[in-house]
């Protein structure tokens, strides 16, 4: 699978997803917006608005929200004269006042109705909107490539807001890391693992597990030859972190603090206490939605600290 293949796969899955909360179908038209618009200013105080989009999926998915907001939009193809010349997307809002206030509303434009570098607070405050606005942004200027060496990117226009991106990411324990060069500036995760993360977390599950998939297989091949002799040390070294896992969680539970704890921690908490034996990329398995080892591991080690205040 060649990165166009699975960039279009990312996008194709990522554009079949119905948000039910209208903040997160905002966040998601933010993130779009941002991320593939442009606003243009003309005489007589009027603003127009156009998205650019290299997708079918993603030029769909953003007629969809559009839509869902009251607002009607024409989609116009062109073919670029560089390179491929692949087709690309374009959507041209109608003039509605409810195309300017849905924006205000997104945060992509202020009171004023000029851009806004980055979006309020509102917009992304909760979980589920921080994932549908990274989901705008891989579909609005987002690619992944090599299944055996995953490479995740998402562009910004300026560094901002490729910080912003990664900030927005940390929140919720995804680490990205940024870039700049010399006409845009993008956020990126390498590896299986972390791609796979950041990929559960917009709802790319398929991809996601596809990653994961090609990592395990790979692994256990190049492990294959020293497996036998590090099969005890490393149930007994599994067994051990469970144990200290099992101990702070309980520490917890007689402080009457896992209630207080975010759903993602109680709920790996609650997976452990129930299956002391199992290892992490099990457990990461029977979370909803399937989280990967690395998160696991990660909000474990979080229980633990926890533990110890």
């Amino acid at each position: 699978m060649d990165a166009l293949t699975l960039s279009e796969d990312v996008r194709s899955e990522l554009a079949a997803i119905e948000p039910r909360r209208a903040c997160c179908r905002l966040a998601e038209l933010s993130a779009l917006v941002r991320g593939a618009g442009s606003v243009h200013y003309r005489g007589g105080g009027e603003v127009a608005v156009h998205l650019d989009l290299g997708s079918a999926a993603s030029a769909r998915r953003a007629f969809a929200l559009l839509r869902g907001f009251g607002i009607g939009a024409e989609i116009r193809t062109y073919r670029q004269r560089a390179f491929a010349r692949e087709h690309r997307y374009e959507l041209h809002p109608g003039e509605d006042p409810r195309v300017l206030q849905t924006l205000n509303e997104a945060g992509v434009l202020d009171n004023r109705l000029a851009p806004q570098p980055v979006p309020p607070r509102r917009v992304v405050a909760r979980p589920c909107c921080r994932a549908a606005y990274l989901r705008g942004a891989l579909l609005a200027a987002g690619s992944v490539s090599g299944l055996r060496d995953p490479h995740l990117e998402l562009r910004a226009h300026t560094p901002d807001g490729a910080r912003f991106l990664a900030n927005l990411a940390a929140e919720d324990d995804i680490r990205l890391g940024v870039v700049e060069r010399s006409h845009h500036a993008a956020v990126y995760a390498k590896g299986g693992e972390a791609v796979a993360e950041l990929l559960g977390f917009v709802g790319a599950h398929h991809v996601a597990l596809a990653l994961e998939e090609v990592a395990v297989v790979g692994s256990a091949r190049a492990r294959a030859n020293r497996l036998a002799n590090a099969d005890h040390a490393n149930l007994v070294r599994t067994a051990r972190s469970a144990q200290v896992e099992l101990r702070a969680i309980r520490r917890l539970d007689r402080k009457r603090e896992l209630e207080q704890l975010p759903p993602d921690l109680r709920e790996v908490a609650e997976l452990r206490l129930r299956n002391p034996s199992l290892s992490l990329r099990e457990l990461a398995s029977r979370c909803r939605p399937p989280a990967t080892k690395t998160a696991v591991h990660r909000r474990l080690k979080r229980l633990v600290r926890l533990a110890e205040l």
